[in-house]
This record gives structure tokens, sequence and C-alpha cells, in this order.
């Protein structure tokens, strides 16, 4: 890496590109879920509001497929042509598929043509995440000193919960203005064109930050020498995918707690709205502390503590909202869980994206992100809303959230430590005393 690539004020733009452009393409991207029933209405009308929410769900799930796609293509570009430029593509290519989705007339007017264009929307989407995640992560990781990256690489993870944040800020307030009908209208679709408001900032951003080329024959750190070996490469991609499958399954359920206040707890729709909105503010909140935590005491533990909390508070939270079906309680629930399943991943893009090897990181860190989130987040959404349908039972989804909690702690206790041995060191003479 060059000499300049640790610079202070390089570090903090970096964040400000890869953040804003980051959020942008995450906003869009999951305020659809916020407008799943909306947009259900829109493309796929039907006497039966089930099958039109499933249809809508079934569009959401589309823009997966295309990540694992996006990140080939475009985490391939960013580690031959530099990230900056793979930063850029994903970019432009998620403004052409905001709009194309936000100006597509409905099925009412266009028949076959509008849930076929809004499917093509979504896949533009998808293909231009999957590239994002992988280019935008590793900018930020190599532009900041190896003491410093899990703070960098939290706002991956705080830049999604702010995109979710201010989505869920857009939905509660639209709600609150417009009626039912108003927002399957055009309410939706004003929600989606207001992020592309940030989109000439983000380019120009982006634009003016130097690029950082990628040195095939540069010293492996300690922590890429991890996968050095394809057994090593092996066990960090395999406990990867688990980890960040966990993390992507948690995010979507949260992401659907707005449609599940809604369509199971009978709840008004600003209730819903209210509870993305809270359960995103934790979680933008302990993203950053995640982070800063793993570099203060390492990758492992600030992965496995926060995620054993969140274990162990899954069925007493959602309990105590049963037994007290409140709107306090609600928000409550949200709050909690949210932030506590939030905290363990900005440790967990750290240690897996920091073990990579640089030549190849931006498209296998991709890769490793893109197909679980495809595979497990994309069809969560359908799942839930199928297993609640099925069973009639709106415990379905602790349940749910549960299983997938174990099988994230489960892979992080796995998962080999990769912070520098700086931190390793401290922590290791730091003298206890007694309380």
């Amino acid at each position: 890496m060059h000499a300049t690539a640790h610079d202070p004020r390089l570090a903090r733009r970096a964040v400000v590109a890869a953040t804003c452009g980051n959020a942008l393409e995450f906003y869009d991207f999951v305020t659809y879920a916020y407008f799943a029933i909306q947009i259900g209405h829109t493309f796929f009308p039907s006497s039966s509001a089930y099958l039109s929410l499933l249809g809508s769900l079934a569009t959401f799930g589309a823009g997966f497929g295309a990540r694992p796609l996006g990140a080939w293509v475009i985490g391939g570009y960013a580690d031959r042509h530099g990230r900056k430029k793979g930063m850029f593509l994903s970019l432009l290519l998620m403004g052409v598929g905001i709009v194309l989705l936000a100006c597509t007339p409905g099925y009412a007017t266009i028949g076959i043509a509008a849930p076929i264009l809004a499917i093509v929307a979504r896949l533009a989407q998808g293909f231009a995440l999957g590239g994002e995640v992988g280019a935008a992560t590793t900018y930020m990781l190599e532009s900041v000193p190896p003491e410093r990256r899990g703070w960098a690489s939290s706002w991956q993870n705080s830049s999604q919960m702010i995109a979710f944040t201010a989505g869920a800020l857009v939905a509660f307030v639209l709600s609150l203005w417009l009626s039912d009908d108003q927002l399957g209208r055009y309410g939706w679709r004003v929600a989606l064109l207001l992020g592309t408001s940030i989109l000439p900032f983000a380019l120009i951003v982006r634009r003016s930050l130097p690029d950082h080329p990628v040195h095939h024959d540069a010293p492996m750190t300690e922590a890429e020498s991890l996968s050095a070996t394809p057994g090593g490469f092996a066990r960090i991609v395999i406990l990867g995918m688990l980890i960040i499958g966990a993390g992507t399954t948690t995010t979507y359920i949260f992401l659907y707690m707005g449609t599940y206040a809604q369509a199971n707890l009978h709840l008004p729709v600003w209730v819903g709205m209210a509870g993305d909105l809270s359960n995103n503010a934790a979680g933008m909140i302990t993203a950053i502390i995640g982070g800063w935590l793993s570099d203060k005491v390492g990758r492992r533990p600030a992965m496995i503590w926060p995620q054993l909390a969140f274990v162990l508070m899954i069925m007493p939270m959602f309990a105590w909202f049963f037994a007290t079906p409140t709107v306090a309680a609600f928000l409550t629930l949200n709050i909690v869980l949210s932030g506590l399943g939030t905290m363990p991943f900005s440790a967990a893009f750290t240690a897996v994206s920091e073990s990579l090897p640089r030549h190849m990181r931006a498209r296998a860190f991709a890769l490793v992100y893109t197909i679980p989130v495809t595979t497990m987040g994309g069809t969560t959404q359908f799942n839930l809303a199928w297993l609640l349908h099925r069973t009639g039972n709106a415990a379905v989804l602790e349940w749910y959230m549960m299983g997938i909690a174990c099988m994230g702690l489960a892979a992080m206790l796995f998962l080999p430590e990769s912070a520098p041995m700086s931190i390793r060191r401290k922590i290791a003479t730091t003298p206890l005393t007694a309380g």
C-alpha cells in the first residue's frame, strides 16, 4: 500500500465517500421492503392480500439473485482496476435501477409489463449492490492503519443502518401524512425518489477520491496469512458465510417488523413504521460501538459476547411483549434486540475482510457477503410470510430469529482472531484489577 493510504484526511474522505454511496444504495434497496404491501398492490393486484404480498416479496427477493453476479463482476473489476472505479460503477447502476422502479406504471396501467419492469429494476439494483459491498468495504479497510480497521469497517455496517433508519423515517412520516390509498398510489414512489437526491453528491465525492493500486507482490499481513493455505482460505470463507448469513437474516427479520406488525399483530401502519425506525436507529449506534470495540479488545470478543447476549435476550423479550402487547413494548423489543443483534457484525466484517488476500479481496469479500445474503437474507421475508400464514402463530418469528442467532454464534466461536498483534499484545499485557 502506498504511503498516502494511511493519511488521516484520506481515511475520513474514504469513510464519507463509501458511507454516503453505500447508504444510498441500501436506502432504496430496503425502502421496497417497508412498502412491500403497497408495492404488491401496484404490481401484483389480487383478490387475496396474502398472494399480492407474496408476489411483492418474491420480487424483493429477485434483487438478491443478482447480487452474487454483481459481486463477481464488479468485485473483480475493483480488484483489477481499483476500488474507486468499482465503487463509482456500482453507484451509477444503482441510480438507474432506482429511477426505473420508481417511474414504472402499475399493472392497472400497462398490464404484465409492470411486474416485468419492476423485476428488471430490482435485478439492476441487486447487481449494483452486490459489487458495492466488496469495493466500498475494501476501500475503507485499506485507507486506515490496521489498528483502526474495526472502526472504518463499522461504517459499512452502520451505513446500512443509517439507510434503514432514513428509509424507516421517510416511511413513518409518509404513513402519518398520507392515507392508505395515497401510500399505495404514489407514496412509495416518493420514498424511493427521495433517495436519489444524494446521488449527485455521492458520485462527485467518489470521483474525487484517490485510487489505491493493488500491490500483488506486497508481503502478506498477519491476518492475510490465515487464509494463505487452501484449508485456511476455505475456513475463512465458510465461517464468514455462516456469520454473515446469520447477520443478514437477522437484519431482514427486523426489516420485516413493520409488515409483521400490520399483517400479523394487526397494529396500525404508523406503529409498524415506528418499530422499523427504532430498531434501525439502535443498530446504527451499536454498529459503530461494535467496530470501535473490536479495535480495543480484538475481533472475537467483540463478536462473541454481544451475540451471546442477543441469543439470551430473544425469548424473554418476545415473551414480555406478547404478555404486554403495547406500542411501548413493541418499540422496546425492537430497540433492545436490534441493538444487540447488530453490534457483533462490525467486528465480523473486519475479521473476514482483513483475512482475505488483498489482490482478490474486493471480489472474495463481496462473494462471501452476497452468497449468504442471497440464499438466506433474500428469502427471509418470503419464508416468514409463508410460515406465519401457514401456522397462524405469531411466535414463529422469534423461533426463526433464535435458530439463526445460534448458528451465527457457533460460527463466531470457530473464526480465528485476525486483529493486529499490537491489539493482542495490549490485551495480554493489561493488568487485571480487583473489583
